[in-house]
């Protein structure tokens, strides 16, 4: 058999589906789409979840327990196994080197090396994390486990989500530094001066922060 004899089987290809000439078609009078109304029209849909209007499912019932997918930071993974194929010549290994090598991508910088593998060199290697076992077949290869400090960047999504949302803060509206009330910041509306009701104090920088 050659590549141009090649054919599809039996009922594998089907020919289009013409709807909308008339009952004699066999797809009915409206087109298999039913009486009139939102679905019988072009780009017609309902979203998952909508009742109508009236209470959804999902609304009815309780929202229990805690998901930090939303701010949750996951670590490009690196195994011992993987530096073997680092070059000869290179003794310290980064994030940059990692990138050279292919292990990780140009813009991941959060970087968790994993104790799957053999390493047979001494290696100085830098990253945010080290496994136990990946630490100690490291240092048994006579090399070492560096943890890089955290960029400011790194900081800040490793942070809890309430803090990374704000607090409140004492505010200043004065050239003297004089408190003017209370800077509530992350609420999700204007920051509002809770000492003068309906005065927007604006981006100005709080004097001190309460803990």
């Amino acid at each position: 058999m050659k590549l141009h004899e090649l054919k599809n089987v039996v009922g594998a290809v089907h020919r289009k589906k013409r709807v909308g000439c008339g009952e004699g078609s066999g797809h009915g009078k409206t087109s298999g789409r039913g009486g009139k109304g939102q679905t019988a029209r072009s780009g017609g849909s309902i979203r998952p979840g909508f009742e109508g209007g009236q209470m959804p499912l999902y609304r009815k019932l309780p929202h229990r327990g805690f998901n930090q997918a939303a701010f949750r930071v996951e670590p490009v993974v690196v195994n011992v196994g993987d530096l073997a194929v680092i070059d000869a010549s290179i003794s310290e290994v980064n994030a940059e080197v990692l990138v050279k090598a292919g292990l990780i991508r140009k813009d991941e910088t959060l970087v968790k090396v994993l104790g799957d593998g053999e390493i047979t060199r001494a290696l100085k290697v830098t990253a945010s994390k080290f496994s136990e076992s990946a630490k100690a077949k490291i240092e048994k290869a006579g090399g070492q486990a560096i943890v890089a400090p955290a960029t400011p960047e790194q900081r800040w999504q490793q942070r809890p989500a309430a803090s990374r949302r704000g607090g409140s803060a004492v505010a200043t509206d004065r050239d003297d530094g004089h408190p003017r009330g209370r800077l509530m910041i992350g609420s999700g509306r204007s920051p509002r001066c809770v000492g003068h009701p309906g005065k927007v104090i604006g981006d100005r920088q709080p004097l001190e922060l309460e803990r």
